[in-house]
C-alpha cells in the first residue's frame, strides 16, 4: 500500500493571530528616566536645592513618556519614572510653599508672643497669667504685647467717640442707628535691625459680645490722629495713633479687641475697659 502524503488545504492563520515569543530588551531610556526622577525627587525635598529638583523632574517625566513608545522594550522602568516624577513635583511644591511661609514669617517677625501687664498703684509691671490673652480672659488695657521685632500697647479705649470722629472730617458720616464709634489708641515700637526700617503691620479688630468681628476699615471714617501704617520705623522708634470702629451701642463695653503686633503674629485679646 502506497502512503499518500497528507496535504493541509486549510489557509494559514492571519499574522495577527499567530503567536510568537518576542524577547523584550532593556529600556535604556526608561532606566535614565528612573535615575533622573529619583535624583530630582531627592533634590525637591531639600529647600536649598529645589531648583535642581525642578529641572530634573520635568526631564524625567519627558524621558518616561519617550520610553513608552520604544518598541520591544520593557515599560516597567518608564512607569516607575513617571510616577516618581509626578510625586516628586507635588512634594517639591509643598516644600516650596513651606519655605516661602517660613521666609515670610521670618521677614515679618511673627515670633513668640509675650505680654507685660501695665504697672498699677506704683507697683512694677508684671507678666500676666498664662490663661490671659484669650477672648474669655483678655489682657487689660495698657498691656504691652511683643511679637518678633514689634511691641504693641493698647493705651486707651474710648467707648463712645462718635462726636469726636464725626467732627474730625466733613466726609465722616454719623454711625448707623443703634451704633456708635469706638476709638482705640495704640503705640507700636520697632526693635528690629533693618537698615531701611520697617513699616508697622499691626492688626486691631473689635470682637462683639456675640462673636462678630469688626475691622477699622469696615467704615470709611478718618479717626482723629489716625494711626500711620505707611511710614517706616527704625530701631527703637515708636508711633502712636487711633483706630475707629462702628460698634453696637448696647454692648459696646462688652466686646474685646483682637490684636496682632505683626502680620503673622498670634492673635491675642485685650479688654476694652
Amino acid at each position: 500500500m502506497t502512503n499518500t502524503p497528507t496535504i493541509n488545504t486549510e489557509p494559514p492563520e492571519p499574522a495577527a493571530y499567530q503567536t510568537a515569543t518576542v524577547a523584550r530588551g532593556k529600556n535604556t531610556i526608561g532606566r535614565i528616566a528612573l535615575i533622573t526622577a529619583i535624583v530630582g525627587f531627592i533634590f525637591a525635598c531639600v529647600p536649598g536645592a529645589l531648583i535642581v529638583g525642578w529641572i530634573l523632574l520635568p526631564i524625567a517625566f519627558i524621558l518616561s513618556l519617550v520610553s513608552f513608545f520604544m518598541k520591544g522594550k520593557k515599560k516597567g522602568l518608564g512607569i516607575a519614572a513617571l510616577i516618581i516624577s509626578v510625586v516628586g513635583t507635588i512634594v517639591g511644591v509643598i516644600v516650596f510653599m513651606a519655605t516661602v511661609a517660613t521666609a515670610i514669617d521670618e521677614a515679618f517677625g511673627g515670633g513668640e508672643t509675650t505680654a507685660v501687664a501695665p504697672a498699677t498703684d506704683g507697683e512694677e509691671a508684671e507678666t500676666p497669667a498664662d490663661d490671659q490673652g484669650t477672648r474669655e480672659s483678655p489682657y487689660p488695657v495698657g498691656t504691652t504685647i511683643t511679637q518678633g521685632d514689634w511691641d504693641l500697647t493698647i493705651n486707651s479705649v474710648t467707648l463712645d467717640a462718635t462726636d469726636a470722629i464725626v467732627a474730625e472730617n466733613m466726609l465722616n458720616e454719623a454711625p448707623s442707628e443703634g451704633n456708635q464709634y469706638l476709638m482705640v489708641n495704640a503705640t507700636v515700637t520697632y526693635n528690629g535691625e533693618e537698615s531701611e526700617g520697617s513699616s508697622p503691620m499691626v492688626s486691631i479688630e473689635y470682637v462683639t459680645a456675640g462673636g462678630n468681628t469688626i475691622n477699622s476699615y469696615d467704615n470709611m471714617v478718618v479717626a482723629p490722629e489716625s494711626f500711620d501704617l505707611m511710614s517706616p520705623l527704625y530701631n527703637g522708634a515708636s508711633t502712636s495713633g487711633n483706630f475707629a470702629f462702628e460698634v453696637p451701642t448696647d454692648t459696646a463695653g462688652e466686646g474685646v479687641l483682637g490684636v496682632r503686633a505683626t502680620m503673622l503674629g498670634d492673635k491675642v485679646f485685650v479688654a476694652v475697659q
